[in-house]
């Protein structure tokens, strides 16, 4: 049976971060806030918890979960390098709404499913999720939906969707922006022969704001010459 605690109430809120750290530590799973959307979480080098985690949302290996992290030193630990232009953009954008697909840390003994020697980390703009992570280490977390429906905006959505798979929601009220992470892949930038950051799905960092951090860098941006012929925004 789920456990759902409000932690806007300081009398819900301890208890529910700790049933919430035991649940990841058992390698179930946990939904909580994050500043993009909700999230379903589970212990990132646990492969049987990341099984659980693809399965509660019927997603397959082939779409593995990107991983939140509570600050840059995990991240370089995660990577196997971190170009000066991504220093740029966890600089300019973490923590917040910007997820960067990097080459892992060929020595990590996780699976997170088919992810071609990559990792996508994130680092959360929110209390409770930053708090969580301080405590479990890195979580791979997916958006806390079943795939085809619309992300949840609110722990209730989520539990409609998820329920007793997951062992503990965290709810912290509405999500500030219903908006999920941008995500962008920086991988040609450690030994690539053509570096070029390329944007995998708009979100939460739009093109422009990118653009100024990393300038030619980022690629061309592909709706432009429509955008420019029929003025949409």
């Amino acid at each position: 049976m789920s456990s759902l605690f409000d932690c806007r109430d300081e009398a819900q809120l301890l208890p529910g971060m700790r049933q919430a750290r035991q649940a990841i530590g058992r390698g179930e799973l946990v939904v909580l806030p994050t500043d993009t959307v909700y999230g379903v979480a589970a212990d990132a080098f646990s492969a049987s918890a990341v099984q659980r985690l693809l399965d509660a949302k019927g997603r397959g290996r082939q779409s593995p979960p990107p991983v939140l992290v509570a600050g840059i030193t995990t991240l370089r630990a995660l990577v196997a390098e971190v170009p000066e232009p991504v220093e740029r953009l966890v600089e300019a954008f973490w923590p917040g709404g910007l997820t960067i697909v990097l080459p892992s840390q060929p020595s990590l003994s996780w699976d997170l499913g088919e992810t071609h020697g990559t990792v996508a980390v994130r680092m959360p703009a929110h209390r409770i999720a930053l708090e969580l992570l301080e405590e479990t280490g890195p979580l791979a977390v997916s958006s806390a939906n079943l795939t085809g429906h619309a992300a949840a905006i609110r722990a209730w959505e989520a539990k409609d969707m998820l329920g007793d798979s997951v062992s503990v929601y965290l709810d912290g009220g509405p999500s500030d922006t219903g908006i999920a992470s941008t995500i962008v892949d920086a991988t040609s930038l450690v030994g690539g022969t053509d570096p070029l950051v390329r944007v995998l799905r708009e979100g939460a960092v739009d093109r422009a704001r990118l653009r100024e951090v990393l300038g030619d860098l980022l690629e061309p941006d592909p709706d432009r010459d429509q955008v420019g012929a029929d003025g949409a925004a």
